[in-house]
């Protein structure tokens, strides 16, 4: 019948077009019952008009062109559990009642399901426009029917071009252009361009905030989402419910249409308490359930209102938001995918045909110079962006996605497991393409994706696990990162040999994980290993050998045994002072611990001027703000505490915590450990307050981080006991005054 130009839809068009439409009707009737029984299976026609009410007309000429325009321009009223809201009414109502001398256009803007419509409804039902039209905007077809239609319902012709002749001539109507969504569509095609009328568009495309006034809805206030939820599920308002019910719309973010599904689907079982077990069990299956009964006329679910909006996207705009839904859902950056087109296949590097996914998914993104290109990027993101799927904070320039569209993302896979190994790989190689300067910055922002990706799928990170024990490391995960390197040197002693030096590589970051976690003895017996493999085949003047000794030295000086420390480190700043010079890098690294081991020694002086000659050449070499500079500042500043010049002291330390807090946050161990020592040298000089404030402040971290056990911990705990004896507070030091023994790390 559409491939019909006599057919039914051309039969209706023509109805509509007719400009004596009663005349019309007698014609037409005999016809139109003879396919009655096909014209109800039709939900909505073209023009909008429900099959019922066609009938109607159709039976009963004398009104029908009355009741066709009535159906067309009049707006139903809002839900009838509509709740919330409230400043964006206010919104609203300030910038439609400000007479300014040119038309007032206002855009809702968001996610599919987060109410936008419903709130237009309500701003109407409040407001006292002479003339409403609502226009279904999410066709051109649709469009220019309801345009059609205003020309009809005030008589003045039947076209588009009648009807944006009558808005010109008048002055006090709202045209409502309803669900906006399609990016392909110029609204501005249809637009009336004059200084007068009132306009409000509801979309998902954030474009359309150019034409005016404008509003992101996203979701609802905590109360009012509770308050919703109980309405719809015709719970009463009890202390307890109020309680379930809050938790109830957290899960669920306080989306509207989520909500109301939830609550739908509570007043069926009436089971409110039991909601949240279902839930957890079944989360796709509720957020994709219709209610049999409704409030408002909105069709769709949670999950279909966005498998609409997916369908219209390209295959790779799709791929990209399925790609993402194994990351976490905020944090996410374009430099993840474009950095990763760097990487170099290292030698433990998997297979390239392993990486042929990942890459050829990148290759959708290179220029033929074989460089990044950022515009085709931008072209695919925002692709998404229209539909309102992702959202971007101009900011951070970092991208992010509603937490149940995430979840929801990755239920349009058939099989996850193509795309999560996609993505790990993706991330691996992004992390292994990250200069090693920078790599403890990036860790912070890469954690909440690996832990996301590990949670899915264990197994599928396995090629880049040495990558993510780095992260786990860096941001001070240890147990986590323990497990991991764990696997990674299993899998390295099974393939390559326990002498091959990527073993012994993976060997060294176990051990440095061990010390991280208290177990210096282990730690001690795993160097002991490597330093001994690495002299008999490299020789004791090759840079790893010296890397080894160092390491070695380390744990010397965790296990208390200065004196051996001293000797290893004596020898490795010579050797590699000799090899590389003053200025390099491993050779001020060589100093600094040398440093740290003749204060254990009680050697300040010699300390001191080693310090205070690693903090200039760092401040130099790497900037006042690099970590390593940094630590280099902190471990003067103890040398200063422990020489008594605790202002000296004081000045580095608060620079050395202002800049770690900024840098790594507030509880990466490094923050903790320059947080403690300030907190000693407060306690040094009498400002016990201060000194107490900080120490809570790292006991809990700490507590957090590693536990009630570790030895962090303690020593946090006896500091805190200490500066509680000093402020008086006797019982809560427990009667366990200590010294204050936290400067080194």
């Amino acid at each position: 019948m559409q491939d019909q130009s006599k057919g039914l839809r051309g039969r209706v068009k023509e109805f509509l077009k007719s400009s004596s439409l009663t005349d019309e009707i007698a014609g037409y009737q005999t016809e139109i019952q003879g396919v009655c029984s096909k014209l109800k299976l039709m939900a909505i026609v073209e023009t909008g008009l429900k099959v019922d009410e066609m009938h109607a007309i159709i039976t009963s000429p004398s009104f029908a062109v009355a009741k066709a325009v009535q159906h067309i321009n009049n707006c139903p009223p809002p839900s009838r559990i509509f709740q919330g809201r409230q400043a964006i009414l206010d919104k609203m109502h300030q910038f439609f009642d400000t007479d300014s001398g040119n038309q007032h256009i206002y855009v809702l803007h968001g996610l599919g399901g987060a109410g936008k419509t419903q709130i237009a409804l309500k701003f109407i039902e409040e407001s006292s426009f002479s003339d409403v039209f609502l226009v279904d905007t999410s066709k051109v077809e649709t469009i220019e029917t309801g345009l059609k239609s205003i020309a009809v319902s005030k008589s003045v012709g039947n076209s588009m071009q009648d009807a944006l002749r009558w808005l010109q001539s008048n002055h006090k109507w709202l045209v409502f252009f309803d669900n906006a969504d399609d990016p392909k569509i110029n609204l501005n095609d249809f637009l009336l361009k004059c200084n007068h009328g009132n306009i409000i568009i509801t979309s998902r495309n954030p474009e359309l905030r150019s034409y005016g006034a404008h509003t992101s809805v996203s979701d609802m206030e905590e109360t009012d989402a509770t308050t919703l939820l109980l309405r719809r599920a015709n719970i009463e308002s009890s202390e307890e419910n109020i309680k379930v019910a809050t938790q109830i719309v957290k899960e669920l973010y306080c989306l509207p249409l989520a909500i109301v599904q939830a609550g739908a689907f509570i007043s069926k079982s009436e089971d409110l308490a039991g909601y949240m077990t279902l839930y957890h069990s079944n989360r796709a299956k509720l957020l994709n359930e219709k209610a049999a009964q409704s409030h408002d006329d909105y069709a769709q679910t949670v999950f279909t209102t966005w498998q609409i909006s997916f369908n219209q996207l390209s295959h790779l705009a799709a791929t990209l938001l399925q790609l993402c839904s194994f990351l976490h859902y905020t944090g996410i950056s374009e430099d993840m995918f474009s950095t990763a087109l760097k990487y170099d296949f290292p030698p433990w590097s998997p297979p390239r045909e392993e990486l042929r996914e990942p890459l050829k998914f990148l290759s959708h993104f290179v220029e033929p110079t074989g460089e990044w290109n950022s515009l085709k990027f931008l072209d695919v993101t925002n692709e998404i962006k229209a539909y309102s799927l992702i959202s971007f904070d101009i900011k951070t320039k970092l991208f992010s996605i509603h937490p149940l569209v995430h979840v929801w993302s990755r239920s349009t896979l058939l099989d996850e497991e193509p795309l999560q190994s996609c993505m790990s790989s993706i991330l691996g190689m992004h992390i292994t393409s990250i200069p090693e300067n920078a790599r403890e910055l990036a860790s912070v922002q890469l954690t909440p994706h690996i832990i996301l990706l590990k949670s899915v799928n264990p197994d599928g990170v396995a090629d880049f696990r040495r990558e993510f024990w780095q992260i786990y490391y860096n941001v001070g995960k240890f147990k986590d990162a323990q497990g991991i390197v764990e696997q990674v040197l299993e899998k390295s002693q099974l393939l390559l040999g326990e002498d091959h030096p990527h073993t012994l590589l993976v060997t060294i970051n176990l051990a440095a994980t061990c010390s991280k976690l208290g177990g210096f003895q282990k730690a001690k017996e795993l160097e002991v290993m490597v330093l001994e493999k690495r002299t008999k085949v490299l020789g004791e003047d090759h840079p790893h050998t010296l890397s080894a000794m160092g390491n070695l030295a380390s744990t010397y000086s965790d296990l208390g045994e200065f004196q051996k420390t001293e000797e290893l480190e004596v020898l490795v700043l010579e050797k590699r002072t000799k090899l590389l010079g003053e200025n390099h890098p491993d050779t001020l690294l060589a100093m600094g611990n040398l440093a740290s081991t003749c204060y254990q020694l009680g050697e300040f002086q010699k300390a001191e001027k080693l310090g205070v000659l690693v903090v200039e050449k760092h401040r130099k070499l790497l900037g006042e703000d690099h970590p390593v500079t940094l630590g280099a500042m902190g471990n003067l500043a103890t040398t200063y505490f422990s020489l008594g010049e605790c202002m000296k002291a004081e000045e580095l330390e608060v620079l050395v915590l202002e800049r770690c807090t900024k840098l790594l946050g507030e509880a990466h161990p490094d923050t903790l450990l320059a947080m403690g020592n300030l907190a000693s040298t407060y306690s040094d000089l009498g400002e016990f307050q201060k000194a107490k404030e900080l120490e809570v402040l790292v006991l809990q971290k700490r507590t957090k981080l590693l536990g009630e056990d570790h030895p962090d911990t303690l020593l946090a705990m006896s500091n805190l006991s200490s500066t509680y004896s000093d402020l008086g507070e006797f019982k809560k030091s427990h009667g366990q005054p200590c010294s204050h023994i936290l400067h080194f790390g």
